[in-house]
């Protein structure tokens, strides 16, 4: 399948499954568009003995798109900057310490948890892992999908304090996690042994340090452009070039790529957007960056139905998989209890904040995409099956389900 194929039949279905979703269904766009693609891939599947045209279609284009590359070398510059972009700054900086505290201390928590639970799961099931492929997939499948939670969190009635810890969270503890898994790769990587903690810290500080920075630097820099000319159109293209161009300088200096995406959205959202634009121009860059975010966050959905097509299933798996979800569930709230107990006498935090913040912790497809990036003898096969079996849960039933549960807890 070409190309051309491949964009027409996704924008196509992208749009079939919205228009759909939008009169009939009436679900968060994300949700409506990957439970449909859902769907039609589950039925495709069964109709694939008949080697159907539309089911040799539907195959083709998820053998055609390497999901891991589009997203995370595509996909999530524009997706974070245009997440970030909308953050109030001032806002974010009151509640700083709870975003930097659960976007750092609370992956490492979680990717411990997950990671030593799991490695335990398969053993139990009699499939033996070293503990650092599973300490791998703790660091996949451990940060909140910052795509998946701000698309959804804006239909659920939580206050906006909370609603600004868990989206500031998502936007962050994504860059912090693909650190995390990148250092965790290394180790698993490594056969000589050289890699001490001392050598990993290191990768980690000069990764996240080196993004935030980079996105400050990127910000400033769009900033001094925005504000010496007057014209909408250049303007929206300045922003494009620094989330493209910017995303390809970090890759090639090895810094964090999302996290300076975040940065550099949150310094155009707040300062350019406010010192160096017209009302026009603010006007024209809210509605082009919000129509990117709603044309993209459908395309993913998309992919993430579609991608059911050409998971290998194994039942042993998906029991692990299964058991997993509570396992991954355990782990967040572990990783949110012990930040808020121990920020409580600094911060304060509403009322059932951590059972609201544990169950809107949806993961996405950045844990889709880190685990394709595998190698098979990483166990890939089985991670990526338990991933998507965790992600589809996260976002169809916890997605589906925050707004009542917040109702419910009288918010």
């Amino acid at each position: 399948m070409n190309t051309q194929e491949i964009i027409a039949i996704t924008i196509v279905l992208a749009a079939i499954f919205a228009y759909i979703n939008h009169r009939f269904i009436k679900w968060p766009p994300t949700i409506g568009i990957m439970a449909l693609s859902l769907i039609s891939s589950i039925l495709l599947v069964s109709l694939g003995s008949s080697r159907s045209l539309l089911s040799e279609k539907a195959i083709s284009l998820a053998t055609s798109v390497d999901f891991q590359d589009v997203l995370m070398n595509f996909m999530l510059s524009f997706l974070l900057f245009a997440g970030a972009i909308h953050i109030d700054a001032g806002k974010l900086r009151a509640e700083r310490l709870p975003v930097l505290i659960l976007a750092t201390v609370g992956i490492l928590i979680s990717t411990f948890v997950v990671g030593i639970l799991v490695y335990f799961l398969f053993g139990w099931f009699n499939i033996p892992i070293p503990l650092i492929y599973s300490l791998l997939f703790g660091a996949l499948i451990s940060p909140t999908d910052p795509i998946a939670v701000l698309g959804i969190l804006k239909k659920a009635n939580i206050p906006a304090s909370l609603e600004l810890k868990i989206s500031g969270e998502s936007l962050f503890n994504d860059g912090v996690a693909v650190v995390v898994f990148v250092s965790l790769a290394e180790i698993a990587r490594s056969t000589t042994g050289d890699f001490s903690i001392i050598s990993i810290s290191k990768l980690f500080l000069i990764e996240a340090l080196g993004g935030l920075f980079f996105g400050l630097l990127l910000g400033y820099i769009g900033y001094l452009a925005l504000k010496s000319i007057d014209d909408y159109k250049v303007e929206v293209l300045i922003t494009l070039a620094i989330v493209t161009g910017g995303y390809f300088l970090a890759g090639r200096l090895h810094v964090s790529g999302p996290l300076a995406m975040v940065i550099a959205g949150i310094f155009t959202g707040n300062k350019s957007r406010r010192e160096g634009m017209s009302d026009l121009t603010r006007d024209y860059l809210g509605k082009f960056w919000e129509m990117i975010d709603e044309i993209l966050n459908a395309v993913l959905f998309l992919f993430i139905g579609v991608e059911m097509l050409i998971i290998k299933v194994e039942s042993t798996v998906f029991w692990i998989g299964v058991i997993s979800i509570a396992i991954v569930l355990l782990a967040r709230w572990v990783s949110v209890i012990i930040p808020v107990s121990l920020m409580r006498f600094k911060v304060k935090f509403e009322k059932h904040a951590v059972t609201i913040m544990t169950w809107g912790g949806l993961r996405g497809g950045i844990s889709v995409a880190l685990a394709l990036s595998l190698s098979p003898a990483m166990y890939r096969e089985q991670f990526v099956l338990i991933t998507y079996i965790i992600v589809v849960f996260s976002i169809l039933v916890q997605g589906l389900s925050i707004g009542k549960l917040a109702k419910r807890l009288g918010f």
